[in-house]
């Protein structure tokens, strides 16, 4: 009983000194309902793809595609991140897609139109964490560049993964080549793995994202 006795009086000692006495499950939820929330720079939209076989056509294409969810705070992201499939757990050809919003995952689109997309591939066994290190690089407007950028696409496929990170200027050399360095850095790739660039126009010709691709770095 005493020493019952003694493990309540440290428990109460504990609390006290660092305020959890104080301060009950209900009042902590309502001081943090009415905290700041952290806004980002941008507001994103997280895309879905579940490609169907056969050529790609702009309609089917685009019917294909289903907004998920968007967010504008720091806190909106980790919820909706956190309820997110992990890319292991993904069928292929699958293609998650994260834009800043009012652009779409589409070459057609105005903001990307002009643009293109730096490319690496991955064997599908680290494809998840280097997709977590450029989600994050991008959601914290990281890397340089950052107002030349639309978005960033994770491709599920049968043999690896691709990561893309497509920018709204392909004829911006200077941009181009420092959105390449940025990303090789935040995301530490080993000197192993090659990028390859692709202007979206070239995919609009040759009706592919990933083939005959111009630049490599």
């Amino acid at each position: 009983m005493e020493t019952i006795e003694k493990k309540e009086a440290d428990n109460n000692t504990n609390n006290t000194q660092t305020g959890v006495d104080s301060l009950d499950n209900k009042e902590f939820e309502e001081r943090r309902l009415k905290s700041p929330l952290h806004s980002l720079k941008h507001k994103f939209v997280f895309w879905y793809t579940r490609r169907t076989p056969g050529v790609r056509t702009q309609s089917s294409y685009e019917d294909n595609i289903k907004k998920i969810v968007d967010f504008s705070t720091v806190e909106g992201f980790w919820v909706c991140y956190c309820h997110l499939a992990r890319p292991s757990s993904l069928p292929s050809p699958t293609d998650l897609h994260l834009f800043k919003e009012g652009i779409r995952p589409l070459w057609e689109d105005s903001a990307n139109c002009n643009g293109g997309k730096w490319i690496i591939r991955f064997k599908k066994a680290v494809s998840g964490r280097f997709w977590e290190d450029l989600v994050l690089a991008l959601v914290g407007d990281q890397l340089d560049y950052g107002d030349n950028i639309c978005g960033a696409v994770l491709s599920i496929r049968f043999n690896e993964d691709i990561l893309s990170v497509w920018n709204r200027n392909s004829s911006d050399h200077q941009a181009v080549m420092a959105l390449r360095d940025s990303i090789k850095r935040h995301l530490k790739l080993p000197h192993s793995y090659v990028m390859e660039y692709k202007p979206h126009d070239a995919s609009l010709r040759d009706n592919s994202s990933y083939r005959n691709t111009w630049l490599r770095g």
